[in-house]
C-alpha cells in the first residue's frame, strides 16, 4: 500500500470518528444527520465544481446506486446511536465492512483469500464478539451489521465509479441528493422546527468532517485497492472507542477494549494480506 494512500486513509479514519462522535452527543441523532449533511454537501459545492472531472453517463448509475446506500447507512446508523453506545456500534459497524468488502471481493469479484486475510476476518469476529457485550449492546450490535453492510456496498460502487470521475466532485453527485432526500425526509416525519434545533456549531463541524472523510478515504482508494484501504481507515474503531470514554462518559469494559484492539488487529491483518 503507497504511503500517501496510507496516510490519506488514516487522516480519515480520525476525521471520521470525531464526526460520529458529534453525530452521537446530539439529542436527536436523526436530525443531527440529516443537518450535517446538507451543510457539508453545501460546503464542498465550490470545491467540487472547481475540480469537476466526470463522466456523467458512465458514473451515474454507480452514483445512483451509492445514493440508496448511503440513505440506508445515514438512517441505520443515526437510529443505532439512539438505541445504542457509540462504544458497541461503531466497532460493529466499521470492523465488520472490510470483512464483508473481502467475503464479496472474493465471492463475486474473483479475488484469492491468503491466509493473512482469513486470520483477519477471526479476529474481526472475535473482537466483534467481545464488544457487543450486553443485551442492550447485542441490539447495537446488530444495527452496526447492518450498517456495516451499508459501507461495504458504497465502498465497492465507489471504488469502481472513480474509473469516471474525480473524488471530490463524485462524492458531490453522491451527497448532495442523499442530503435532499434525507432532509426531505426527516422535514416530513418529524417538522422543520426538529431540524433547526440541530443548526449548532457542532452539527456543522460533523457536516464538513463527513465530506472531509470520505474525500480523504476517496482519494486513498484513488491511489490503492478497496480492501486494504477499508482496513486501515477502520482503525477509527479505537479512536471511538477511547473518545466515548473520555468524552460521552461511556462504561467502556475492559473487554470491550478489547475487542476494539482486536478487531483493528484484524483488519490490520486483512490490509497486510491485500
Amino acid at each position: 500500500m503507497p504511503l500517501d494512500a496510507l496516510a490519506l486513509a488514516l487522516a480519515a479514519a480520525v476525521v471520521h470518528a470525531s464526526w460520529n462522535l458529534l453525530t452521537a452527543r446530539a439529542g436527536e441523532s436523526q436530525m443531527a444527520a440529516g443537518v450535517a449533511l446538507g451543510i457539508g454537501a453545501a460546503v464542498f459545492a465550490p470545491v467540487a465544481a472547481v475540480m469537476w472531472d466526470v463522466d456523467v453517463g458512465a458514473v451515474a448509475p454507480y452514483a445512483a446506486a451509492s445514493v440508496a446506500l448511503e440513505l440506508a447507512y445515514l438512517a441505520l446508523l443515526a437510529t443505532a446511536y439512539q438505541r445504542a453506545p457509540l462504544s458497541v456500534v461503531y466497532p460493529v459497524a466499521r470492523g465488520t465492512a472490510p470483512v464483508i468488502v473481502l467475503v464479496v471481493s472474493v465471492l463475486a469479484l474473483g479475488a484469492s483469500l491468503p491466509a493473512g486475510a482469513v486470520a483477519g476476518v477471526l479476529a474481526v469476529g472475535g473482537g466483534v464478539v467481545l464488544v457487543r457485550g450486553s443485551a442492550r449492546g447485542g441490539g447495537g450490535a446488530a444495527l452496526g451489521l447492518a450498517v456495516a453492510a451499508c459501507i461495504a456496498g458504497y465502498t465497492l460502487v465507489d471504488n469502481a465509479a472513480l474509473a469516471y470521475a474525480g473524488p471530490v466532485p463524485y462524492l458531490e453527485l453522491v451527497m448532495a441528493p442523499t442530503a435532499v432526500l434525507y432532509l426531505a425526509g426527516a422535514a416530513w416525519s418529524r417538522g422543520g422546527r426538529a431540524l433547526a434545533a440541530e443548526l449548532r456549531s457542532p452539527t456543522y463541524v460533523a457536516g464538513v468532517g463527513m465530506f472531509g472523510a470520505y474525500a480523504l478515504a476517496l482519494a486513498a482508494l484513488a491511489r490503492a485497492p478497496a480492501a486494504p484501504v477499508a482496513a486501515v481507515r477502520e482503525s477509527s474503531v479505537v479512536i471511538a472507542t477511547g473518545l466515548a470514554a473520555v468524552v460521552l462518559r461511556e462504561h467502556v469494559a475492559r473487554r470491550r477494549w478489547l475487542g476494539a484492539v482486536l478487531v483493528v488487529a484484524g483488519v490490520g491483518a486483512i490490509a497486510l494480506a491485500g
